[in-house]
């Protein structure tokens, strides 16, 4: 029985090898849009620190691995987990009602805003906030592209302090009535996980773009995942999770 169920086990892990394998046209295609933008920002998010120079997170692999290809002329990296962005407020429900990207908001920096689109209280009362580092990469791209690891189901916490941290893009857009301040990039977000719910955080994240405004092609926006089995959680696997993905992608940069 142990014989059998270890052949069976064998067998499903090559038929993710093949399906990564699939997935890997993904990321061709993702490079192939991206050539054709103007300035293109990949936002990095995994806190994991790389115990050496061949460990490093595999979302960061492949947002390097695009930038390579695309070109660090006209694609920027920004490591979200290396800034130092507060935490959001809550301003869009505080006792004074909505007070999110108000006008009274507006960062007064001209090196830190030269856009002037940033509006947020948190960067307003706090110097050492680097929220700005982002938006101001961000207003001048035409396509942005989240990276990160799926943590419980859902994407990692940097990546969510960072997208509550801009909702004052959204608001500006629904709330104020001010205009989409972002209808002209395209936003995508790609995502590694073991074992439970890649697709549906992707789902998840593209709703968000598009309510805050941004253009969302689905060559932007994919997941890979190691397994689909949620109950899969042997060491082995976790060793098995790392040639998987070496497999699919090969990257060289």
């Amino acid at each position: 029985m142990q014989r059998d169920y270890k052949l069976l086990q064998e067998a499903y892990e090559a038929m993710l090898l093949n399906e990564a394998d699939i997935k890997d046209s993904k990321l061709a295609k993702t490079i192939t849009y991206l050539e054709k933008e103007k300035q293109v920002l990949l936002i990095t998010t995994s806190t994991r620190p790389p115990s050496s120079k061949d460990d490093i997170p595999k979302s960061t692999q492949l947002a390097r691995f695009i930038q390579s290809q695309v070109g660090p002329n006209k694609c920027t990296i920004i490591d979200a987990s290396s800034l130092n962005i507060l935490p959001c407020t809550g301003n869009v429900s505080s006792s004074e009602g909505n007070q999110c990207g108000v006008k009274d908001a507006l960062l007064k920096d001209d090196t830190k805003n030269p856009s002037g689109l940033h509006r947020c209280w948190v960067s307003w009362k706090h110097k050492d906030d680097e929220l700005w580092k982002i938006t101001k990469e961000l207003f001048n791209s035409s396509a942005v592209v989240f990276f990160g690891p799926i943590r419980w189901g859902q994407m990692n916490g940097i990546y969510q302090k960072l997208i509550e941290r801009l909702n004052w893009i959204e608001n500006r857009k629904t709330s104020l009535q001010e205009g989409n301040i972002v209808k002209n990039i395209k936003a995508g977000i790609i995502t590694l996980g073991h074992n439970w719910r890649g697709k549906e955080v992707v789902n998840t994240q593209k709703d968000v773009f598009k309510f805050f405004g941004f253009q969302v092609p689905s060559e932007l926006s994919w997941y890979w995942q190691y397994s689909q089995n949620e109950n899969l959680e042997t060491l082995e696997s976790y060793k098995k999770d790392v040639a998987a993905f070496e497999k699919a992608f090969d990257l060289k940069y």
